[in-house]
């Protein structure tokens, strides 16, 4: 009756195993730690970078306990604070090259201690949030004027191509601010810009007025339009951060929106401001123009002329110099994907650009009208540009694809790849708050909520043992398995757990308990009715199973709207509230039913249940369950 088969055993032994073993890494806790990342996407981070950082830390006599290196950054782990700044500075000054455009960039960081073994098994600590760990808080306020004027001045470049492609003649067309103003010599044209301003340009609304001898027509973004590429750049801005730090390796940020124009952005782990600000100030954008192949234009590049008048001089990888003209064909907001590849002739690493209609279109047409010209693929990064490849256009390409290569290695196709699908901002931000978050604070928030859970795990069991006896031990048992289970599955999860995060998991101690408060009294109800004890078992757990189900799923329904409409610390709240109601459902009736059952099923002639004060009515005396 009260018997598991074996495989349910081997259930919950597998279970305990696989929650010690992912919950210990959360034991070890971190290390101060150097990280140098590359602050140009051509800046390489390979084997003899990483052999100056050991010669610069043997150097200026720091010793580190490991220096490892992976994609995208190379981590020294060391054994103080002390050692961490001292090694910071060594790095820094070994690393420098130009002041103003540095190559990579040294921070401070933290670094688990979980052994190799745990890693290579994918054993991984819990993420902790900025209350805990410590860390960098911005608020950016979102320049939304900019972001109207950016709109503006790819209306305006719209409209002069439309009114080239209709045939509409003008005598100027200018932007000030938000505004775009349009000269006409008759008010036939007039008319006929005023035309195709409403059949093309639903954004715009325009006013026309006399001016001397010609006609103004003055354009606007309307009112509604205004709003919604507010909006758009918010979410736009919100979304580029989101690429460009989750792909730079800073884990678990929060970034999200704030009123009608700001941002909050935390970083768990960067304690160095500097740091933090590069990350958020880090992108590349893409600029496709024509070289300038003018007879001025080729002396410049020769270095014997200077550079004609509408053009420009930039550097390609070579260093060798290549005259582009002003005019911007296209843009990295063209772009939809960026992926490194490989060229199918040469094998040379490539970037593969696919581009959106209106990218497609221009690029076709550019194309088609250049052919036997060169056309320039400048990367910009931190307001420097660098030409990356300035192929001569041999035929019209179509399709929306496009590949640009140049001498790049593997890992500057994967970078340059990867800054370019980051994006650039919709609109320009300014950091408006700054906070900093030592880890011995963070420390201190994780050392008293730790005591919070502790001690309440530690009272609750008691009164369960005082009040229960030896079924209280077995709740307490399943309790602690629950507790194990919640902390490994976060840690599988790779959740971020914040101070709500662990005002929520002592709450669900109390909530698990209540299951097998349940059980017990039901046992109890039983017992009370004359039930023999292996009965009263059996109907006890089955009975109360029904009740559990149900209490358990009303609040794992409120859990989910918090999880669903909640933000910031409610959300991390709603995590672990959700998760500790699942993993409690397990621990409170299938394995504390198992110990039950690996105690008193195997004996058939079982008299009396050690679960504390049983009280029979009838007989109007209490009577005592015996101990085994």
């Amino acid at each position: 009756m009260n018997r598991y088969p074996l495989w349910k055993y081997v259930i919950i032994a597998i279970s305990l195993v696989l929650a010690a073993l992912y919950a210990l890494p959360n034991l070890f806790g971190e290390s101060p730690a150097v990280q140098i990342s590359s602050a140009k996407a051509m800046a390489k981070l390979d084997g003899n970078l990483q052999g100056r950082v050991e010669e610069a830390l043997k150097s200026a006599g720091v010793t580190a306990q490991d220096v490892s290196r992976d994609a995208t950054s190379i981590k020294v782990r060391l054994s103080s604070t002390d050692e961490q700044l001292k090694a910071k500075d060594a790095l820094q000054k070994a690393l420098a090259g130009d002041p103003q455009s540095p190559d990579y960039v040294v921070a401070l960081n933290l670094l688990t201690r979980s052994p190799a073994w745990l890693s290579a098994l994918h054993a991984s600590p819990m993420y902790l949030g900025l209350d805990l760990r410590g860390g960098v808080h911005f608020m950016l306020q979102v320049d939304m004027q900019a972001a109207l004027a950016k709109r503006a001045e790819s209306l305006a470049g719209d409209l002069r191509t439309s009114m080239r492609e209709k045939s509409i003649r003008h005598s100027g067309i200018s932007r000030e601010g938000q505004v775009i103003l349009i000269r006409f010599r008759d008010a036939q044209t007039l008319n006929a810009a005023k035309a195709l301003l409403l059949d093309q340009f639903a954004d715009l609304e325009g006013l026309d007025a006399p001016e001397g001898s010609e006609f103004k027509l003055t354009a606007t973004i309307k009112p509604l339009s205004a709003r919604k590429i507010q909006e758009q750049a918010l979410q736009q801005n919100i979304t580029t951060l989101h690429n460009r730090i989750n792909e730079l390796g800073v884990a678990e940020p929060v970034i999200q929106q704030q009123g009608l124009d700001r941002i909050v952005v935390q970083l768990p782990g960067v304690q160095d401001t500097a740091k933090a600000k590069d990350i958020l100030g880090r992108t590349a954008t893409l600029e496709v123009r024509m070289v300038d192949e003018s007879g001025e234009g080729q002396s410049a590049e020769r270095g014997t002329g200077m550079v004609p008048f509408g053009s420009e001089r930039y550097l390609d990888r070579n260093g060798q110099a290549v005259i582009v003209k002003k005019q911007v064909i296209l843009t990295g907001e063209n772009l939809t994907d960026a992926q490194p590849g490989f060229d199918s002739q040469t094998q040379e690493p490539t970037v593969n650009l696919n581009l959106d209609a209106k990218g497609t279109r221009i690029f076709r047409e550019v194309t088609r009208e250049n052919v036997g010209k060169r056309m320039a693929i400048l990367l910009f990064e931190k307001g420097r540009g660098e030409v990356v490849t300035a192929p001569v256009i041999r035929t019209e390409i179509g399709g929306g694809r496009v590949q640009i290569s140049g001498r790049m290695t593997t890992v500057e196709a994967n970078d340059t790849a990867l800054l370019l699908r980051a994006g650039s901002l919709a609109a320009p931000m300014e950091i408006i708050e700054e906070m900093t978050i030592g880890p011995s604070l963070g420390a201190e928030n994780i050392a008293k909520g730790f005591d919070s859970v502790v001690w309440g795990f530690v009272a609750v069991a008691a009164f369960m043992c005082a009040y229960y006896m030896l079924f209280g031990i077995f709740s307490s048992l399943a309790l602690a398995f629950n507790l194990l289970m919640l902390v490994a599955v976060l840690s599988m999860l790779q959740a971020t757990l914040t101070l709500p995060g662990m005002a929520a998991m002592a709450l669900v101690l109390g909530m698990a308990i209540d299951a097998n408060v349940l059980i017990n009294e039901r046992i109890r109800e039983e017992l009370r009715a004359g039930a023999a004890p292996q009965a009263a078992i059996n109907i006890g757990y089955d009975r109360a199973w029904a009740t559990i189900f149900d209490s358990n799923i009303t609040t794992l329904i409120a859990g989910l709207a918090l999880l669903a409409f909640g933000s910031g610390p409610v959300r991390g709240f709603a995590v672990v509230h959700c998760l500790g109601i699942l993993t409690s459902m397990f621990s409170g009736v299938f394995f504390s039913r198992g110990l039950v059952n690996y105690w008193y099923g195997r004996k058939a002639r079982l008299k009396a249940l050690s679960i504390g004060t049983v009280w029979r009515a009838d007989a109007g005396k209490a009577i005592q369950a015996q101990k085994d």
